[in-house]
């Protein structure tokens, strides 16, 4: 009887045929491996593309400096905006695995595409000697000849958004969590998926950028190119093996019916027990009082009263789907403190590089790309993560008695901290380059931007494996691929403030802080602005953190989480955090994940 139990999966998780899996066939770390070759794949291509590419627009385009930081990071911006429409495809028609299949291959093309765009002469303008001619003297790549890297770029973060949104739902699928062994080994899944990423990112970075700046671009590129083919091709081997979770519907439909039943019903008195609601008695989630004036849209009225009405959802919605647009709506105050970690971010792509550019990269006999100063993002990253694993979540444990360590959003205030002090130091470090002489300013090491790259990188570390684990595990299970969409769009909104922080600095300034000659510039006085925005951002993001409640896992359908304190749907109502041991009593009794 306990083989039998061990063996089945409870959480409705089929074969590549339709059929109920059995754990000891499929699943487990095998496939969820395999899927993060896909990952691998995609970082490898967007890291060596988008940590590099700035050097490329200013260097070989003769574009502007402000200009190619906001091609950079709008391209970054793309990629992870349009995650929400890979979600959105994985949750309602395709499924996970089908749509990281297109989507590779996808991005495979765009990959071909660059590496043609960078490689055919024509596609550039006439070579400019930087160090003897004048900006204006320079001929900036023409609008044909940016065309093809645009569509490039737009194809690579099409293909990329699709393969984001989706590999860490679809590796996390293979984990039963209502088995106790591999519920444990979901709780290392989410790390051990970032440093497996950032792996990838160290090798773009390193090997990659090095190709690009003394091979050639169409090699460095052609590299990623073959790279994402080998990883479709991977990913499609472990078909076999695989778990699947069977798509189910449109999770925005199911939130614009709960919306608009709620206000078609809003006259409608409350009933005098929640049981009354529709489907209460066999709901998948606990009903809870937060935001209940979305309870009215499962309220039984004459209209849907009836065996038959009560299952037509235009008509009445259920309880479990009430829940699941209540737990969405209360990710968003979270997701709206987390862009401003990315815009501080997105400065070691683009302005962390330029300055790297202009400054002494000797090492020994060897002359360090300056694209290839983000290694000490990574390399802090990487060392943060396996610390992260090994000693603090241990440590952890022990202090607060919490089988998780650190809480996710615990994870994600640390990061929030660290990105503010890489802004200081970043602040620092260039004031001090400035007030050099114009001779001393050449022969400074661009090793000086490391402490900024590590305190990032630590920050990333925390916050990217936080911010996941949270906007998967406190989605809805129906709309997984479509909440970690939601959490790549924080990014995305990052990288999109980062360029309207650019462009209003400059206009406000009359582009004195950002000039194309750094050393003319005042660029430690838009790190001081970001230093003061990420402060005031934090402090936000600890009112919201205190105040959020995590979602009951395992739910067995029979109980009712109550908070009396919130009666309405103001955003900010949410509902209080667990005691620190996270031994409080949830619905039917059962102890909160």
């Amino acid at each position: 009887m306990v083989l039998a139990i061990s063996k089945t999966n409870h959480d409705g998780a089929v074969d590549f045929r339709g059929n109920p899996v059995d754990n000891s066939k499929t699943g487990g770390w095998l496939a969820a491996g395999l899927i993060l070759g896909t990952e691998l794949s995609e970082r490898i291509c967007v890291m060596g593309i988008s940590m590099n590419l700035v050097t490329y627009l200013v260097g070989d385009l003769n574009l502007s400096s402000s200009r190619s930081a906001n091609i950079v990071t709008n391209f970054m911006g793309a990629l992870n905006i349009l995650a929400l429409f890979g979600g959105f495809l994985a949750d309602s028609k395709l499924g996970r695995f089908l749509t990281i299949a297109i989507f590779a291959s996808i991005c495979a093309i765009g990959v071909t595409l660059l590496t043609l765009a960078t490689a055919i002469p024509s596609m550039k303008p006439p070579r400019c000697d930087h160090h003897h001619q004048t900006k204006q003297q320079c001929i900036e790549a023409s609008g044909s000849q940016l065309a093809m890297l645009y569509v490039a770029l737009s194809t690579i973060a099409l293909g990329g958004s699709g393969i984001k949104s989706n590999v860490s739902g679809f590796g996390s699928d293979q984990f039963d969590i209502s088995n106790p062994k591999e519920e444990k080994a979901m709780v290392y899944f989410f790390n051990r998926f970032y440093f497996c990423v950032s792996l990838g990112s160290l090798f773009a970075v390193t090997i990659l950028v090095y190709i690009q700046d003394e091979v050639g671009r169409g090699w460095g590129y052609g590299i990623s190119a073959g790279t994402m083919i080998v990883a479709v091709v991977v990913l499609i081997c472990g078909i076999r093996i695989y778990r699947y979770k069977k798509p189910q519907g449109s999770p925005l439909t199911v939130i614009w019916r709960v919306v608009f039943l709620a206000i078609k019903n809003r006259k409608h008195p409350y009933p005098a027990n929640p049981g009354f609601l529709n489907g209460y008695s066999n709901s998948k989630v606990p009903h809870t009082t937060r935001f209940r004036c979305l309870d009215k849209a499962a309220i039984l009225n004459d209209n849907a009263n009836s065996d038959e009405r009560r299952n037509n959802p235009w008509l009445v919605s259920t309880i479990t789907q009430v829940e699941e647009v209540k737990m969405v709506i209360n990710l968003i105050p979270i997701w709206s403190t987390c862009i401003l970690f990315w815009t501080v971010y997105s400065q070691m792509n683009t302005f962390t590089i330029e300055q790297a550019s202009i400054m002494n990269r000797k090492l020994v006999k060897f002359n360090v790309p300056a694209g290839s100063f983000s290694v000490f993002l990574f390399i802090s990253i990487l060392l943060f993560t396996s610390l992260n694993e090994r000693v603090i979540v241990p440590v952890a444990r022990k202090i607060t008695r919490d089988p998780k360590g650190l809480r996710s959003l615990q994870r994600v205030g640390i990061g929030l901290v660290f990105s503010v002090i890489g802004m200081i130091a970043s602040a620092i470090v260039e004031k001090k380059r400035r007030e050099m002489h114009q001779n001393e300013m050449k022969k400074l090491s661009a090793f000086w931007l490391v402490p900024q790259f590590f305190l990032v990188g630590a920050g990333e570390a925390f916050a990217y494996v936080g911010q996941l684990e949270f906007f998967i595990r406190e989605a809805p299970e129906s709309m997984k691929s479509m909440s970690t969409g939601l959490f790549l769009s924080s990014l995305a909104m990052g990288f999109f403030m980062s360029s309207v922080l650019v462009t209003l600095t400059d206009m406000a300034t009359n582009g004195s802080w950002l000039t194309d000659n750094l050393n003319k510039g005042k660029l430690e006085n838009f790190y001081g602005l970001l230093v003061i925005l990420g402060f005031i951002n934090f402090l936000v993001f600890l009112v919201l953190a205190t105040r959020h409640r995590y979602k009951v896992q395992n739910f067995n359908g029979r109980g009712n989480v109550e908070n009396n304190d919130i009666e309405n749907c103001n955003i900010t109502n949410t509902e209080m955090v667990d005691d620190i041991e996270g031994k409080k009593p949830a619905a039917g009794g059962k102890e909160e994940a």
